[in-house]
């Protein structure tokens, strides 16, 4: 358990650092082109989502992210004690992640995000973007176990692009980008409702594609 529980905490830190920090560099030297940073913030998540889940996938799963952890701890492929030690793991690292970015960068340590993010498209974006990632995870783990890095880390990348929110799909980095006031912050009074639709779309989405998923039965 302690391997696995070191293995939630360094992906995920891993992880937010990646996402803050080529934030940071991306609108460095974008000039103010928002979308230039965009795609700098895009390439650098999509490419470390493959390389983590491929080497910690192995010892934990892989999941860091709270609503990934909800769907298995649903499916019974995960006890509720350990699913709650999980997400305080995928918590805990993601914020140090970021404090880890903001010393790279000669940030504030604490410097918690302006950066609004709220409404119904951005809800909806967030829902969106859940549902898709948590059916990507479902579906390759039937179809093709061995994909599951490649396909994640492809579906994160397209979701920045095709979701009004730039898909954080994950309580534990909305969270932790709530500490950064960087181009990937989130203001934290805008993060419960985030969180709460990301549940939701984790739950939604473990129900259906077990349906949809299920083994025809034989006739």
């Amino acid at each position: 358990m302690g391997r696995r529980l070191i293995s939630e905490w360094l992906g995920t830190f891993s992880l937010l650092a990646t996402v803050v920090g080529s934030g940071i560099m991306a609108e460095r030297l974008a000039g103010g082109n928002v979308a230039i940073a965009l795609l700098g913030n895009t390439i650098p998540t999509g490419a470390i989502l493959v390389v983590l889940i491929t080497i910690f996938g192995p010892i934990s799963g892989a999941h860091f992210n709270p609503a990934v952890t909800l769907s298995f701890a649903l499916r019974k492929e995960i006890s509720v004690q350990v699913s709650c030690l999980y997400v305080a793991a995928q918590v805990i690292g993601g914020i140090v992640g970021v404090f880890a970015a903001h010393i790279m960068f000669d940030n504030p340590l604490f410097d918690p995000s302006t950066t609004m993010r709220t409404g119904l498209g951005q809800w909806v974006g967030e829902f969106v973007a859940t549902f898709g990632l948590v059916g990507t995870i479902m579906a390759c783990l039937k179809a093709r176990p061995d994909a599951v890095p490649m396909a994640v880390g492809l579906y994160i990348t397209a979701a920045y692009w095709f979701t009004s929110s730039t898909s954080f799909a994950n309580p534990a980095v909305t969270i932790a980008r709530g500490f950064s006031d960087t181009f990937a912050g989130i203001n934290p009074a805008n993060v419960a409702a985030f969180v709460a639709v990301q549940l939701m779309a984790a739950a939604l989405a473990t129900g259906f594609f077990n349906w949809f998923l299920a083994e025809e039965p034989s006739t």
